[in-house]
């Protein structure tokens, strides 16, 4: 992170980890709404909830990283127009 100050820094790290959490607890309850019936008689998972789990955390973690990897691109491709377009800016001066 450089350029940035320590505050800055810091508040990337919280921004960062507020959005873990809210990343973490929609999974949980979308998955848990997916797997597990609202009414269930053992303590325990069954074998077909632990896979039904596994499959959409997994599926759940793939989309937010491929959601995260497009932002990062459209994110760079924003920041090149911006520098080009502030290029011409400065060259019709």
């Amino acid at each position: 992170m450089s350029g940035l100050t320590k505050q800055q820094e810091k508040l990337v790290a919280d921004l960062e980890m507020e959005m873990m959490a809210d990343m973490y607890n929609r999974m949980s309850t979308s998955c848990q709404k997916k797997c597990i019936p609202p009414r269930y008689k053992d303590a325990e998972l069954t074998k077909g909830e632990t896979v039904c789990i596994d499959r959409c955390v997994t599926k759940f973690m793939e989309l937010h990283d491929l959601i995260g990897k497009k932002l990062t691109t459209m994110s760079q491709q924003d920041e090149e127009k911006m520098k080009q377009m502030q290029a011409q800016m400065t060259g019709q001066k």
